[in-house]
């Protein structure tokens, strides 16, 4: 594994991966460590335009144009990726098994479709590692109602969360060896030492 991996942040809303990334964040600027932080839906200036159309509360997009929308704002960071990979870490929160987890298990879009897409897009760009926050949908609910402001995908009912994060969670059973499962519903700060401590051997 290059010592400047790509390194992928998953887990549906209030399971805390923003949180632990931003950890993450801070902890490699501490060591000086070159490293690029995006987001999906977002990254790149283009691929944040796309964000705040399917993330507004006014969109009624459909789940097929949902699909292509997370595809089109990942096709923009392809380049980005693509200019860091072996230079500088790569932290992503959330990336292709979000796709998944989302279109596929949560609304039932073809399985084949997203994998071809994704192969499509992102071509020799590896994962190294992906942490996979968990958390019980009560928790969820309740960080969910602390925020400012709820987006669209904050507003699902509890059974989509629910088929969401069973999905994830049999894609890291899939590939256990590049996948750490967090369980978000512990300490925090427990769970951000597991997560450092497993960032200082990954790079």
């Amino acid at each position: 594994m290059s010592k400047n991996p790509i390194i992928v942040f998953e887990g549906i809303e209030g399971s805390g991966k923003s949180y632990h990334i931003k950890k993450v964040s801070n902890f490699l600027k501490k060591k000086k460590r070159k490293f690029i932080q995006i987001r999906e839906p977002g990254g790149s200036k283009n691929s944040e335009r796309i964000r705040n159309l399917i993330l507004n509360n006014k969109s009624t997009f459909n789940k097929n144009t949902d699909l292509l929308l997370y595809l089109s704002a990942r096709s923009e960071n392809v380049e980005l990726i693509k200019k860091n990979i072996g230079k500088k870490i790569v932290l992503i929160d959330r990336f292709k098994d979000s796709t998944i987890a989302y279109q596929h298990y949560g609304m039932g879009i073809n399985l084949k479709l997203i994998a071809t897409l994704n192969n499509y897009l992102l071509k020799n760009i590896n994962i190294d590692f992906t942490f996979l926050n968990i958390v019980n949908i009560k928790n969820m609910k309740n960080r969910l109602m602390k925020r400012k402001n709820l987006n669209r995908y904050d507003k699902f009912d509890n059974k989509f969360y629910s088929n969401v994060q069973k999905g994830f969670i049999k894609l890291q059973k899939k590939n256990s060896k590049k996948y750490m499962k967090i369980d978000s519903n512990l300490d925090i700060e427990y769970n951000e030492k597991i997560i450092l401590d497993k960032i200082k051997s990954l790079i």
